[in-house]
């Protein structure tokens, strides 16, 4: 069903109201007009009546009764629109001027008593209306065009300013239509626009610079997607190649195999990295049971790192401790990625600082680990996927800048957030989670 345009229906109402306006005035003047004439009507038989009495009062009894239908004829000469009928009391005519029958007029009557008759005299008054209800009608039809005519000159009159207000809306859609992929950083001008149209100006051009961000960070995204899915491919076709050429021992093919096999393991996790981040970026919530002690869920991390720290000459130590609902899973995955990002920049010999903390409604979980400080700059990006704060990839063999984006989209998983600080040396960098909704939805749970 195609939708009407805001023109259409602002002019439909406008025309509307007017013929319901102008229709209630006029008809409020239809009504006066009414009103007025019976008025007129009743104060013309109130008068006549009181020439009637007058006529017939006393003083006027010197007059023979055989003049009496002379003198009410000149009394009525001019009024053709007037009837008069007497009666006496005996219930004999003594005067009729009465109206054609197919006249109808209410009857207006009233009792005179005349000096020397034997009984008061009746007399009906009678006003034609024929010619104040074809006045009526003349003024209904009158009354009726001007309505239908001020509607539709108003309406027209709506229909151009309507669509002389709506101009702006049309230079807006023309600007909007010169966007596209390769304009994203040109804005909507609203210098010329009205007041009312601003907000919606700014909530576009805001949408348009977080398309744009968006859009950076996927071309940015594609191209680091790239960048680690080329070295590990380019690895298995020289190698392949290589084995290819000549003769080897079963010795030296099964070392060949063994290193494409640790090469497409390392894809193996790359994909299965990126497809964890698209559910989590579709909106998918954490599977949430209620655990215990946090603290003991990350010395079952620290003993898994054991190794790994060990050979960095690091030892870790968890401080503070809290109950929450969590997946258990996802969580041994962003605390094992943390405290491995911390394991690779921590001073040999220092201590990596695993601190949980409730506070403010929420449970806090930070890794602070001795090293250089992380610049500013960096910080707010850390959490990206495939940025490193070294451009030169250094140990881009060994990870492949995906463990923090985990962390952030397990945070969200968890109805929280991430915080990461850096000074003097020390940079702490953790997640926090959000009271538990207790929803249910899958999740990996598998440590990396």
């Amino acid at each position: 069903m195609s939708a009407k345009s805001l023109r259409a229906r602002l002019s439909l109402w406008l025309a509307l109201q007017s013929l319901a306006g102008l229709g209630l005035v006029c008809g409020a003047l239809y009504l006066a007009l009414d009103w007025t004439l019976a008025q007129r009507r009743h104060e013309t038989l109130a008068q006549k009546e009181t020439a009637v009495r007058e006529l017939l009062a006393e003083g006027r009894a010197d007059h023979r009764p055989e003049e009496l239908p002379h003198l009410l004829d000149d009394m009525l000469a001019g009024h053709g629109d007037l009837a008069l009928t007497l009666t006496d009391g005996a219930g004999r005519t003594v005067f009729a001027r009465p109206l054609p029958a197919d006249v109808p007029a209410p009857a207006h009557r009233f009792a005179v008593t005349v000096d020397g008759w034997p009984a008061p005299v009746q007399a009906t008054l009678q006003l034609d209306p024929r010619a104040d209800a074809a006045l009526l009608q003349r003024m209904a039809w009158l009354l009726l065009l001007a309505a239908l005519g001020g509607t539709a000159v108003i309406s027209l009159g709506g229909w151009l300013l309507v669509r002389l207000g709506l101009g702006p809306l049309r230079q807006l859609a023309a600007q909007t239509g010169r966007l596209d992929a390769d304009t994203l950083a040109q804005r909507l001008d609203g210098r010329a626009q009205p007041a009312e149209l601003q907000p919606l100006i700014a909530q576009f051009n805001a949408l348009l610079d977080r398309l744009a961000t968006a859009y950076a960070q996927m071309e940015a995204f594609n191209a680091d997607v790239a960048h680690e899915l080329n070295t590990p491919l380019a690895t298995l076709i020289s190698g392949s190649e290589l084995a290819l050429r000549r003769a080897h021992s079963a010795a030296e093919l099964q070392e060949v195999l063994g290193s494409n096999l640790e090469e497409l393991d390392r894809l193996a996790h790359i994909v299965a990295d990126m497809l964890f981040l698209s559910r989590a970026q579709r909106g998918s919530s954490a599977r949430r049971t209620q655990v215990a002690s946090l603290a003991t869920l990350a010395a079952e991390v620290a003993e898994f790192h054991e190794a790994a720290l060990q050979q960095a000459a690091l030892s870790v130590r968890i401080a503070g401790d809290a109950a929450a609902a969590v997946d258990a899973g996802l969580l041994q995955r962003a605390l094992s990625n943390l405290l491995g990002n911390a394991t690779r920049h921590a001073t040999p010999g220092s201590t990596v600082l695993l601190a949980i903390a409730r506070q403010d409604g929420r449970t806090a979980i930070t890794v602070e680990n001795q090293g250089a400080t992380t610049a500013p700059e960096h910080l707010p990006r850390l959490f990206d996927r495939f940025f490193r704060a070294d451009p030169a990839r250094s140990q881009a063999d060994q990870h492949h800048g995906l463990g923090l984006a985990i962390v952030a989209a397990i945070a969200r998983m968890h109805g929280g957030g991430t915080l990461a600080e850096s000074a003097g040396g020390r940079t702490c960098i953790g997640l926090w989670l959000g009271d538990a909704q207790m929803t249910q939805t899958s999740s990996d749970g598998a440590a990396s």
